[in-house]
């Protein structure tokens, strides 16, 4: 992966500062963006871009702040013509060795422990990795469904011969109610909820 100067794609948190900021600025080469691109699923990825700076937080932790620019061909969802998007993204990482992950600590019942609330905060590794959470980052900020120009998408119905049609707008809230729940349970969204009441009667 290139990378301009000030920084490098790999940084040693041993070899950091404390009191001081570290920039970096990552701009890949053709082949790579070639390789990146077709890690992603994508038609093309034209251009990309990762600045930014690392920042001591607190007495151990590095807070990264920084910016992905990237233009991405996808194909249409409805007719796969190619459909060009500009991609503009703050980058937020928080590295504090005071998260614990599953893997570190168990709970009484064996599942682990808790993930922190808040998504921006990791595990303060030995070396971050930039152009991981380059690529981490532009695969979260690219567009789910994308559409070309003047195409709509079609609108899914579920319904039994003779009951009232239910549409994907209808759906929405109980697909979220049935994740919460298989979360809850531990189980999976997938299973079925009429199963989940015989089992309760009997």
């Amino acid at each position: 992966m290139a990378t301009s100067q000030p920084g490098k794609a790999q940084i040693r948190v041993a070899d950091l500062n404390d009191r001081a900021s570290r920039p970096f600025l990552i701009v890949p080469e053709a082949d790579q963006l070639t390789t990146l691109g077709a890690e992603l699923g994508l038609s093309a990825l034209r251009k990309l871009r990762f600045e930014g700076q690392l920042h001591p937080d607190g007495s151990r932790g590095w807070r990264l702040a920084g910016h992905i620019g990237a233009t991405v061909v996808q194909p249409c969802v409805v007719t796969l013509a190619p459909v060009t998007t500009r991609v503009e993204e703050d980058v937020l990482r928080i590295y504090t060795p005071d998260v614990i992950t599953p893997a570190q600590v168990e709970d009484d019942d064996g599942e682990g422990a808790p993930m922190p609330e808040d998504d921006a905060l990791e595990p303060l590794p030995a070396v971050i990795d930039l152009e991981e959470v380059m690529a981490e980052a532009l695969a979260l900020a690219l567009p789910q469904y994308p559409r070309a120009e003047d195409v709509e998408l079609g609108e899914a119905v579920y319904t039994k011969k003779g009951t009232k049609p239910m549409t994907d707008e209808d759906i929405k809230p109980f697909a979220g109610l049935a994740g919460l729940r298989a979360k809850l349970a531990g189980g999976s969204p997938e299973e079925d909820p009429q199963e989940d009441k015989e089992q309760d009667k009997d």
